[in-house]
């Protein structure tokens, strides 16, 4: 992968990561400023619940962060764009597709595989 190409994926990587982590602030900004003690049971089980929905969503968020500064740390260490287990390049369009992808596309449809069968 050349100079051009990693400046690109690195680009497409913070961009997400500094989305993601504006989301986070905003929720956190809108569960201070929304929150009413309901004297309404109804009412109150229903804003639980929409918390509780939008924190399901930043946890899962939390995690993609995490795997985007992992990636960020395999493009500064020229590991990016080639695929943890077999050590082949991924492909471009894969990583255009999932800018976080790690394994290429027949180690990961293995993988697939393996996970449907070990949950049978």
């Amino acid at each position: 992968m050349n100079d051009k190409q990693k400046a690109h994926f690195r680009k497409i990587l913070e961009s997400w990561r500094d989305q993601l982590m504006t989301e986070v602030s905003n929720t956190v900004d809108h569960m201070n400023d929304e929150t009413t003690n309901f004297p309404d049971d109804i009412d109150r089980a229903a804003q639980e619940e929409e918390f509780s929905l939008e924190l399901r969503i930043r946890d899962r968020e939390r995690k993609l962060v995490k795997k985007i500064e992992k990636t960020i740390r395999k493009l500064d260490s020229d590991d990016y764009g080639y695929c943890d287990d077999c050590g082949e390049e991924i492909g471009i369009k894969r990583l255009e597709a999932r800018p976080t992808a790690d394994l290429c596309i027949n180690c990961k449809h293995l993988a697939e595989i393996k996970e449907k069968q070990g949950a049978k």
